[in-house]
């Protein structure tokens, strides 16, 4: 036990783990290192392999380089200030990104801590003699895993490492592929199948294969001109989809908005997901980045605010229209819009109140903000009216979200853009904006169904790809309407609607090659572009070593 203490003294101060999981974390030091059992070091060693998920998926970090990089996701110079940071998010829009961007700096920083602490924990837990030491080592290989294709479809590159002692070995394109997909099925025969969605497990390494095998051609060949999607990759994508679909475990939740709401742990449309519950170490700065700033969700909290953030872009706006012509998209797909709040009501009981969910469009309605507290109305309950821009001096405009969207001055106008509220607002917060419950979806069924859909097509079986994706756009209550045919160009846009805003948009684009089309602000056709610059403050880092970290191509 005392060299349990040693070498996990590494873990002080780090974030508790999921209590869902009974992974409390135990902090462990030479003093106390002799008054816990081997299954509490055992817990205390693999926490710290998860806790960084949350940090990663921050809006800042991982959505910024997976969503304001692509067609679906913009984020102007609000009022020509606000959200300014150095134009880093203008220059991640347009493909203008470099290695000093402080986004790409943090987001490789916390995937090489998430791989780095997965090595410390197999390792450690190696001298671990409580039986469940073999099931935490091959999570933790899991983690290392995953986070290893974070960073090579980030980055192109992927970590070996065994040994703390050791120097990574940079692996790139073919031998990245083999190493994760190495990892992974090595795992696959001893992880559990009841442990998520917060943790690994068979159903998440068959989600981690599926995605490996789908995107194998843009890994293996990073600036093709034309990728080669293998028949043989897409047979393993509809092999372990297949097994995940076939294994009864999961369902297709009926409402869409549920998938993403305060209670979705137990949602079993849920493969993988960072389990971010409010009692425990998550965020919510997914439900509040892109609303306006006058929006206001949580009655409890009348600080509780949005940022006016992100929009989505005209361009992915129209592919919604383009889609259900003459019928609005609010009333032909369930994914787009879920009214909640009815401009007709004018008091609401603050424990039922919800903001509208989905793609935000036009006049605003939500509670009535005056002097730093809400409006009542006689009755005591929360009085509902439409909302008005704040920040300058009065007389106040309304907040109307307008389609255009853009980096010109009135392009820019805080009220501007379509924006999004996928994630619900925390209300066990003790502030309304410090802390979220609602899991951040890595896997879900759903995904599953979409990519054995995308390898049958390129497959050329276009019958089997449209059962798939029907049974998707089927499943909600309110259902989507079928389609009746199906080829590449649809898919992608069916992927668009059932993961906007879900960190998947920038690897579609590479993988359906879309990436060097011009959008909304962005007009550039590199291909170097398809991969993040090195952050040069890790390749200084690494100067001691000749030739060890080489900067990506075009930076």
């Amino acid at each position: 036990m005392k060299k349990i203490g040693k070498i996990t003294i590494i873990l002080f101060g780090m974030m508790a783990f999921y209590s869902c999981t009974n992974l409390n974390e135990i902090i462990l030091d030479e003093y106390n290192a002799t008054t816990v059992t081997d299954k509490q070091a055992a817990d205390g060693i693999l926490a710290p392999a998860y806790a960084l998920l949350p940090s990663i998926y921050q809006h800042t970090n991982l959505f910024a380089l997976t969503e304001i990089s692509t067609d679906e996701a913009i984020l102007p110079y609000r009022g020509g200030t606000d959200w300014g940071d150095n134009g880093i998010y203008l220059s991640l829009h347009r493909h203008q990104t470099t290695s000093t961007d402080p986004n790409v700096r943090n987001t490789w920083n916390l995937i090489l801590q998430g791989i780095s602490r997965s090595v410390t924990a197999i390792n450690s837990l190696k001298v671990n003699k409580d039986p469940s030491a073999n099931l935490y080592i091959a999570e933790a290989r899991g983690m290392r895993a995953f986070y290893n294709l974070l960073m090579l479809d980030l980055f192109g590159i992927a970590f070996q490492k065994e040994d703390l002692g050791d120097v990574s070995t940079i692996l790139r394109t073919d031998k990245a592929v083999d190493y994760i997909r190495t990892e992974l099925l090595a795992i696959e025969p001893i992880v559990e199948t009841t442990t998520g969605p917060g943790r690994i497990t068979k159903g998440a390494v068959w989600g981690l294969l599926a995605k490996l095998h789908l995107n194998a051609a843009a890994y293996r060949d990073p600036y093709g001109a034309t990728l080669n999607h293998t028949a043989a990759d897409m047979d393993k994508v509809i092999e372990y989809t297949g097994k995940i679909i076939s294994s009864g475990q999961y369902a297709l939740s009926a409402d869409y908005f549920a998938i993403f709401g305060n209670d979705n742990h137990t949602n079993k449309e849920l493969i993988f997901a960072i389990d971010q519950r409010a009692e425990l170490n998550g965020h919510n700065r997914m439900a509040y980045f892109s609303l306006a700033n006058d929006q206001r969700p949580i009655p409890a909290y009348p600080a509780a605010n949005g940022t006016d953030g992100p929009a989505i872009t005209p361009d992915f706006y129209r592919s919604w229209v383009s889609a259900y012509g003459n019928v609005d998209p609010a009333d032909a797909d369930p994914r787009f819009y879920k009214r909640n709040v009815d401009p007709k009501v004018e008091c609401v009981d603050g424990n039922s109140y919800n903001i509208d969910r989905g793609i935000l469009r036009g006049q605003q309605y939500g509670l009535v903000y005056q002097s730093g507290a809400f409006v009542k109305c006689p009755d005591g309950k929360f009085k509902v009216g439409p909302l008005y821009n704040t920040r300058g001096k009065a007389p106040y405009p309304l907040v109307v979200h307008t389609e255009t969207v853009n980096f010109t001055t009135a392009g820019s106008d805080y009220s501007t853009g379509y924006r999004v509220e996928k994630y619900e607002f925390s209300k066990k917060s003790s502030s309304g904006r410090n802390f979220g419950e609602a899991d951040i979806v890595i896997i879900r069924l759903a995904d599953a169904y979409l990519m054995r859909a995308e390898a049958k097509l390129r497959k050329s079986d276009a019958t089997g790809a449209l059962v798939d994706v029907n049974a998707v756009r089927a499943a909600r209550t309110k259902s989507a309407p079928a389609l009746t045919s199906i080829d590449l160009n649809t898919l992608l846009r069916e992927r668009g609607f059932e993961f906007y805003w879900e960190n998947q948009r920038r690897t579609d684009l590479i993988r359906f090659g879309k990436y060097e089309d011009s959008w909304t602000e962005k007009s550039s056709t590199d291909k170097n572009m398809r991969l993040f610059p090195i952050p040069q403050t890790a390749i200084d880092g690494a100067s001691n070593l000749t030739g060890y970290l080489k900067q990506n191509p075009g930076y």
